[in-house]
């Protein structure tokens, strides 16, 4: 990863516009207004060739990937398997370590209910590894997503395992001492986010993935908010399993990933069974393939991997430590603009980390909702609410805020345009 070390410059005004032509949506305008589109944390836009990719596959390829002979269901299976390696090259990872999901979401859920599985003695004695019960312990973080949360929340509840949650401090940053106390010999599993949805802000990877290492603990890294902003090498950071979502990365909706170690992959029972994933079947039971194919039931999102490998293709020709660069200068420049607003407090502000092009805040006095929707007349977009992310509000004191998210196709005008409308809305509800 390489937020935090020297990087390159960030992109001229004159690249940034050269970018801003290759996404047809960003030449729209919202309630009479330029789209100043301030949501990619929650959803990414789609340059054209992504477009395009996807188009293409679907007017002249379309075929079920690896359930036919015939030569376009061979070309299709073709396709699919190329995005795969696209996408692992992507993340530094080997082919048959990707499996392919619906989203990040669905990817968490895949392995927590792999460890579910092998609790009950599904997958024999190899997955004896993957086994939970009474006094063994998953440790996550208060910062969370909830689709990095409620999972394993549910295979506590059906393994009688212990879920423990690394507190944050009055900042919003991890408390690594309690980390430290937390993560111990009965620790099983350690998931936890790259870079905070709420906060922005790049977590001490390194060091929570050695105190888990330490102590025998597997390691799963939600990496949705990191993959589409900085370079992601999975056998570098040496995590064991990792997620992502291609609709945050310029790609299409439907189309996320699970990267596991393929020895983990290997002795991993299945979350979903069914067409595709088997070798043989009879009426009592049935053998599976190895993975990654194990894990990929019935028909696959063979149109979305596609697109997704042409969004990879599009980052790497952009180059990603540009990217974040662009990134870390629009975030702070966000920061500190909000920052300096009455009444404004920018969550995680005072965190001294690397952070991406996200700021979330709350404006005292008014919801986040009234914001937004003052911001949105503008044809400014961003989002509000708790961003699936109740317990670090609960722990910051708000119970929403609003975010502004950018990234690789946004200038340093459209943050300006976002701070310049918080202060009109904060005067606008004073008046008031």
């Amino acid at each position: 990863m390489s937020i935090g070390t020297a990087s390159p410059p960030a992109f001229s005004d004159e690249e940034v516009q050269r970018l801003r032509a290759d996404f047809p949506i960003l030449q729209t305008q919202v309630n009479g207004h330029p789209l100043v589109y301030l949501d990619s944390g929650a959803t990414s836009q789609r340059p054209l060739a992504v477009i395009d990719a996807e188009r293409a596959f679907t007017t002249t390829l379309n075929s079920a990937a690896h359930r036919g002979a015939h030569t376009l269901a061979a070309e299709a299976t073709l396709a699919f398997e190329d995005a795969r390696t696209a996408l692992a090259e992507f993340i530094g990872a080997d082919e048959d370590e990707v499996v392919w999901t619906s989203n990040a979401t669905e990817a968490i859920n895949l392995v927590a209910y792999a460890f579910s599985n092998a609790s009950i003695g599904r997958g024999g004695a190899e997955s004896a590894r993957l086994r939970l019960g009474p006094g063994d312990e998953i440790v996550t973080t208060e910062m969370e997503h909830h689709a990095n949360l409620i999972p394993w929340q549910e295979l506590a509840a059906r393994t009688g395992a212990t879920l423990r949650v690394i507190p944050l401090d009055d900042d919003g940053a991890l408390r690594m001492d309690a980390a430290a106390e937390l993560i111990g010999p009965r620790t099983r599993l350690v998931a936890f986010t790259h870079v905070s949805n709420v906060l922005g802000v790049v977590n001490p990877v390194e060091q929570l993935i050695a105190a888990a290492h330490a102590v025998g603990a597997l390691v799963l890294l939600d990496a949705c908010q990191s993959a589409p902003h900085v370079a992601l090498d999975v056998h570098a950071l040496d995590v064991d399993f990792a997620v992502l979502s291609g609709h945050k990365m310029l790609g299409p909706t439907g189309i996320g990933a699970l990267y596991g170690r393929r020895e983990l992959l290997e002795i991993m029972p299945p979350f979903l069974t069914g067409g595709s994933m088997i070798t043989t079947v009879t009426t009592t039971e049935a053998e599976y393939l190895p993975p990654p194919q194990r894990f990929e039931a019935g028909t696959q999102r063979v149109s979305q991997a596609v697109a997704l490998a042409e969004a990879v293709r599009y980052l790497q020709g952009v180059g990603m430590p540009r990217i974040a660069a662009h990134e870390a200068e629009l975030g702070a420049r966000l920061v500190d603009g909000l920052s300096a607003l009455d009444g404004v407090r920018v969550l995680g502000a005072g965190i001294d980390l690397p952070r991406v092009g996200l700021a979330s805040f709350d404006v005292a006095g008014i919801h986040s909702h009234d914001v937004g929707q003052f911001l949105d007349d503008a044809g400014i977009a961003v989002r509000v609410g708790h961003h699936c992310a109740q317990p670090l509000h609960r722990r910051l004191g708000v119970t929403a805020s609003t975010r502004a998210s950018t990234y690789l196709y946004n200038t340093a005008d459209e943050v300006d345009a976002v701070i310049d409308g918080v202060a009109r809305c904060i005067d606008f509800f004073r008046r008031a």
